[in-house]
């Protein structure tokens, strides 16, 4: 497996993602929210034997970098575990992180460092943390 990075309006990334973002299963487990894209998206897309098997967007957001809408196939906690080190390795030196994790993933959220900071009955905004402190 490999993880590649693209700007969020690559053409490549498209070709790559666009079987996924339009698959209605896919979205199903996205509660049925649609997944987007920007200028000022980055996303980490991971390939096994050249199929794309998830992505992690993460959107900067007034210099807060911000995961939403990703796609981890088989829910794999390896998988979700790497996007998430890589989105830390990316971007934790200089902005804060934050997390819309679903409900099934918290536990691998926590895992990386991320605190629960407000709970729905989907989602769990996180944030992430180095020695119990958000990057502000």
């Amino acid at each position: 497996m490999i993880i590649k990075k693209f700007q969020g309006t690559d053409a490549q990334l498209y070709a790559l993602v666009a079987p996924l973002v339009m698959d209605v299963a896919i979205i199903r487990k996205n509660n049925n929210y649609p997944f987007k894209t920007s200028d000022n998206h980055l996303w980490f897309v991971a390939l096994d034997e050249g199929k794309v098997i998830g992505f992690m967007p993460v959107e900067n957001r007034l210099n807060k970098m911000y995961i939403d809408n990703y796609y981890v196939g088989e829910d794999s906690e390896k998988l979700l575990t790497a996007f998430i080190e890589k989105a830390i390795e990316e971007f934790a030196h200089e902005y804060p992180i934050s997390a819309m994790a679903h409900i099934r993933h918290v536990d691998v959220f926590r895992a990386c460092g991320f605190v629960e900071k407000k709970v729905w009955k989907l989602y769990v905004k996180m944030e992430y943390e180095v020695d119990g402190k958000s990057k502000k």
